[in-house]
């Protein structure tokens, strides 16, 4: 365990660093330009903390280059747009935000898809919808 102010550090010998941050005023933000600057080529950014502790512009770069790559649960913003870059960024895996699964997710799960299939038969809105892929 270290402090964060080592952070800086101890990057260039991390392939892997996982961000499991809660968001707080000290955490927006704090995995950065800098901190993936000092990442190693090739090495993976994976967050399943709160998307605004990583900085989605600097990641865009990083990826968009081909030097880093990223496993994203959680994204700024988020929902994720359909048309965001990050959609279709090389070595950017986005998952669905289920990254901690939980005995209550399949009984909620079970609630929402007899909601929507519900609102779809009553020609009702539905529930969280997703913007198609331009």
């Amino acid at each position: 365990m270290h402090a964060v102010e080592e952070l800086p550090a101890l990057l260039p010998d991390v392939d892997i660093a996982v961000l499991t941050l809660p968001e707080t005023p000290g955490t927006t933000g704090l995995f950065g330009a800098r901190e993936l600057a000092a990442l190693p080529d090739g090495a993976l950014v994976v967050n399943v903390g709160r998307g605004r502790t990583l900085d989605t512009a600097a990641l865009l770069a990083e990826t968009t280059a081909g030097r880093l790559r990223a496993a994203l649960d959680v994204t700024d913003p988020e929902p994720l747009p359909g048309d965001h870059p990050l959609r279709h960024a090389p070595g950017v895996l986005l998952t669905p935000h289920v990254g901690g699964g939980a005995a209550s997710f399949r009984p909620r799960a079970e609630r929402l898809i007899v909601e929507q299939v519900r609102r779809w038969a009553a020609g009702e809105e539905l529930l969280h919808p997703v913007p198609a892929q331009a």
